[in-house]
């Protein structure tokens, strides 16, 4: 083999990654695979695209082998193949915010409709929780709960916050995080809580972000 064919073939393939991530719908079934393995109909109901359009979407993935599938009882599940694929959607991520302006600008508009808050980083949250300032609350499903959370977090999930609110204290800050940065679930905690007249914000991470950083967690996150 030539050096050209060579160049050319290992090209070819890898282009086959990003063109398989060339897709808004394949990026945002990666964000929500990023907290561990759902079968098709869940993926397709939590990201709003029919079974067939999401079945399509999730071959392309397969394809580039950046999705799995493994069969459990009745249902097949997808997963990432690797915790290298959060890693390659992470950067993609926040490459796509930090030198993109209106993905930026996209993002404050939406918080500007729901708080006022600017969401507080790890490194903020890991000195509040030194000092003992703050509730940590997982608004995620339960099951993604289950799965992985930060270390002490308390769960309650987005739907249940609003009946569930008085479990929380009005005498500390409250820190609510989700997915990650494009998860809308946190703020709209941020919002019920601040209404409520809670001292309530944002992180701008999520969990799996957070357990990427080596930082503590309780139960088991599985991404593959």
């Amino acid at each position: 083999m030539d050096k050209r064919k060579f160049k050319n073939d290992v090209y070819g393939e890898l282009a086959k990654v990003t063109k398989a991530l060339a897709n808004p719908h394949r990026m945002e079934i990666l964000d929500l695979l990023a907290q561990g393995p759902y079968p098709v109909e869940a993926i397709a109901s939590l990201t709003g695209m029919t079974i067939a359009n999401t079945s399509q979407h999730l071959q392309s993935l397969k394809r580039a082998r950046l999705v799995q599938d493994a069969r459990q009882g009745n249902f097949i599940r997808y997963h990432l193949t690797s915790e290298k694929v959060f890693d390659v959607w992470r950067s993609i991520r926040e490459l796509g915010i930090h030198s993109n302006a209106e993905v930026e600008r996209l993002m404050q508009d939406y918080r500007r409709g729901h708080h006022s808050m600017e969401p507080i980083s790890t490194d903020q949250l890991l000195k509040k929780l030194a000092s003992n300032e703050v509730i940590v609350l997982d608004v995620r499903p339960e099951q993604e709960y289950q799965r992985g959370h930060i270390h002490k977090a308390l769960s309650i999930p987005i739907e249940q916050l609003n009946k569930r609110i008085h479990e929380l204290s009005k005498t500390k800050e409250i820190i609510a995080y989700c997915r990650g940065p494009l998860c809308v679930f946190a703020d709209q905690a941020v919002e019920l809580l601040l209404e409520k007249g809670f001292n309530a914000n944002r992180m701008e991470e999520g969990f799996p972000d957070w357990a990427a950083m080596g930082l503590p967690v309780d139960a088991t996150h599985s991404k593959i």
